[in-house]
C-alpha cells in the first residue's frame, strides 16, 4: 500500500478527560507535564465550575511519569495561591540551588481537592501531590508514589549528542526529599538500595501533621492496588483488548459516554470468540506453587515417591481457558469498557 503524508506537529492533550463523576464532584485526569498543562489544568477547572458548580475536585495523576518541573509548579498554582514555595533543588554546585514558587492567583484555593495517586506517579507528579499534601490543601489518596526526586540536565556532546547529567535533588514544602532509590550506596551484587522505613526522617506540613522522606509520597488515605489475574494480565499484554476495542470501534460509529456505556452480554461472547484460535497462555499462582513444590522436593529427593500423586494433581489442575474467562468476565468485562 502506498501512502502521502502530510507532516504536521502533532500536539497529545495533557489533561484527555474532565467531568462529573456524580452532581457533586469534578474529575479532571492529568496524563502529562508538558507545555500549558498548567493552563490546562486551569482552564478545565474554570469550565467545571461554570457548567456544574461542583462542590469538591478530584485531580487524578495515577500512572502519570512527570515532565517539566515549571509545569508542576503551574498547576500546583491553580489550587495554592502566589509566592508559595512548591519545590526547591539542590546539588552540589550552587547554580542548583534554586526555588520554585507559584506566581500567579489561584483559580480556587477552598474548594475540597483530591489527588490520586499510584506506584506509576513518579518527579513532577509527586512535586504536586506532595506540595497539596504539604501545604495541607487537600488529601492524597491511592498508593505510595514512585520516588523519582531527583533532577537531571543535558550537556552538549559531538555529532549531536547530549550526556544526560543528574545534578541536584527535588525537596517539597516540608523540606523532605521524595527520592526513594540511593544511588551512592551500592549493595555487594552492584544493585542499588532503598531507603529502609529505619532510617526514614519525620516532618511536618503546613498545619503540624507529621509526614516522611525516603521514598515517594505516602498517600494520607491508603486504597490497595488492585490485583490483575493473570489471564488478565495476560490479554493485555498480548494486546487482545486492545484490538478487540479498535474491532468496536470500527463498528460502532457512537457509542453513550463513560458514565452510561457498559458491553452487553451478547457484545463479551462476541469477544471470548475473537480469543478462539488466538494463543494467550499463562500461568495461575496455583500451577506456579506447583511447579515451586516439584522443585524442592526433586532438590530433597523426595519427588520420585510422590511422582505418580502429583502428575495427577497436575492433569486436575490444567486450566480451562474458557471456563477462567467465564469466572473472570466481570473483571475482562470492566477493563474492555475503559
Amino acid at each position: 500500500m502506498t501512502f502521502d503524508l502530510d507532516r504536521e506537529e502533532i500536539k497529545i492533550k495533557n489533561v484527555p478527560y474532565y467531568g462529573m463523576v456524580n452532581d457533586k464532584t469534578g474529575y479532571i485526569v492529568l496524563s502529562n507535564f508538558t507545555e500549558n498543562a498548567g493552563d490546562e489544568v486551569r482552564n478545565a477547572l474554570k469550565e467545571l465550575k461554570s457548567k456544574h458548580k461542583p462542590e469538591s475536585v478530584i485531580l487524578d495523576l495515577r500512572g502519570n511519569p512527570g515532565g517539566l518541573l515549571h509545569e508542576a509548579v503551574n498547576i500546583s498554582n491553580v489550587f495554592i495561591d502566589k509566592n508559595q514555595e512548591i519545590c526547591t533543588t539542590k546539588g552540589k554546585v550552587e547554580e542548583w540551588l534554586k526555588s520554585f514558587k507559584t506566581n500567579n492567583n489561584a483559580e480556587d484555593t477552598e474548594i475540597p481537592l483530591c489527588v490520586l495517586v499510584n506506584g506509576g506517579s513518579a518527579s513532577a507528579s509527586e512535586i504536586v501531590s506532595g506540595s497539596i499534601q504539604d501545604l495541607d490543601r487537600g488529601v492524597v489518596v491511592g498508593t505510595r508514589t514512585f520516588g523519582k526526586g531527583l533532577v537531571q540536565s543535558t550537556r552538549n556532546l559531538p555529532y549531536n549528542t547530549k550526556l544526560k547529567v543528574t545534578t541536584a535533588k527535588y525537596y517539597i514544602p516540608s523540606g523532605r526529599c521524595i527520592q526513594a532509590i540511593n544511588y551512592a550506596e551500592k549493595n555487594a551484587d552492584g544493585s542499588v538500595k532503598k531507603v529502609p522505613d529505619s532510617l526514614k526522617v519525620s516532618f511536618k506540613t503546613k498545619n503540624g501533621r507529621i509526614v516522611y522522606d525516603g521514598g515517594g509520597i505516602d498517600p494520607d488515605a491508603k486504597v490497595e492496588r488492585p490485583q490483575l489475574s493473570k489471564l488478565a494480565i495476560s490479554l493485555i499484554t498480548k494486546n487482545f483488548l486492545f484490538d478487540y476495542a479498535t474491532k468496536y470501534y470500527t463498528t460502532h460509529p457512537k457509542i453513550k459516554p463513560p458514565r452510561e456505556f457498559s458491553l452487553s452480554d451478547d457484545e463479551f461472547k462476541d469477544f471470548v470468540k475473537f480469543l478462539e484460535g488466538k494463543e494467550y497462555d499463562y500461568t495461575t499462582e496455583t500451577e506456579d506453587m506447583l511447579k515451586k513444590f516439584k522443585d524442592k522436593s526433586s532438590e530433597e529427593k523426595y519427588f520420585e515417591a510422590i511422582k505418580g500423586e502429583f502428575e495427577a494433581l497436575n492433569a486436575k489442575l490444567k486450566h480451562d481457558k474458557t471456563h477462567d474467562i467465564d469466572k473472570a468476565k466481570d473483571e475482562i468485562k470492566e477493563l474492555l469498557e475503559n
